[in-house]
């Protein structure tokens, strides 16, 4: 009974994956009909220049939030690696909590965020008799609420490194006479090098594939995911199907790279051990 439960769960979750694959090879207008193989609705996708300019931006806010999370994230690990006591748990309790709170959470404090901010510039404005200049939704907004979370998992990723990192060999290049910057850059981050390339995979695809957040602060920039939820809206077709499947392929193969970091740096770190 058991392996029953477990097949027909999986079924359950698995099923409707494959046959939005199965007909975004459909060669009829029926998105639930399934009438010859062809590859045609992949070449409309390609060309709808809807599609194409929110997946430019959901490309350039993915790229950008998991950079600055990676860098910012390592930044923060290094440094709250050395510190003790009460700040030490209220710096993990923020990082956890940052990753467990909703997405509905995240989006609907970054728009109150920016419309604070914005009455805030506009309050300052009439005080002093300047023109003041509002934050717009766009870019920066859907930016900076993806970094937050990106950067949260950056933060885990690089401290569980960090923990295995092998201390004798900073020891040895500090006993070497190296100067604390020619110790990270030679020791210290190709060690962490790993763990931050798959924090940034893991952050691209998190922003990439993300609906909630996006839809409270992208303003009038349309990501790929709030394309897709609009054109759904006027009916599911074999050109959704084809978007889906490309999209799903592409955050597979980035998840996919990421796990392979993940265990490389399992087994690098199960080398010293066993020594």
């Amino acid at each position: 009974m058991l392996r029953s439960y477990s097949t027909f769960v999986y079924l359950f979750l698995y099923a409707p994956i494959a046959l939005i694959v199965l007909f975004s090879f459909n060669s009829g207008n029926n998105a639930s009909s399934f009438q010859g193989f062809s590859v045609m609705w992949y070449g409309r996708a390609a060309s709808n220049s809807l599609m194409t300019d929110a997946l430019q931006t959901s490309f350039i806010v993915a790229f950008t939030s998991a950079a600055i999370a990676s860098v910012i994230g390592t930044m923060a690990a290094l440094a709250m690696q050395r510190v003790k006591g009460p700040f030490r748990v209220a710096f993990d309790g923020l990082t956890y909590i940052a990753i467990m709170v909703p997405g509905i959470v995240i989006g609907i404090a970054t728009l109150i965020a920016i419309q604070s901010a914005n009455d805030a510039i506009a309050l300052l404005a009439g005080w002093l008799d300047f023109g003041g200049t509002a934050i717009p939704k766009g870019y920066g907004s859907l930016i900076a609420a993806h970094t937050l979370f990106s950067m949260a998992l950056v933060i885990v990723i690089v401290r569980a490194r960090i923990a295995g990192m092998d201390r004798s060999l900073i020891e040895a290049s500090m006993d070497l006479y190296a100067d604390p910057w020619g110790t990270f850059r030679q020791v210290t981050l190709p060690q962490l090098a790993p763990a931050i390339v798959a924090g940034f995979l893991l952050g691209f695809t998190f922003s990439f594939d993300d609906y909630v957040v996006a839809s409270f602060v992208n303003g009038s920039k349309n990501t790929l995911p709030i394309y897709i939820f609009s054109s759904i809206r006027r009916g599911v077709t074999p050109e959704i199907n084809a978007i889906g499947t490309a999209v799903m392929l592409f955050s597979l193969a980035v998840l996919i790279i990421a796990q392979i970091l993940l265990r490389r740096q399992a087994r690098t770190k199960a080398k010293p051990a066993a020594a």
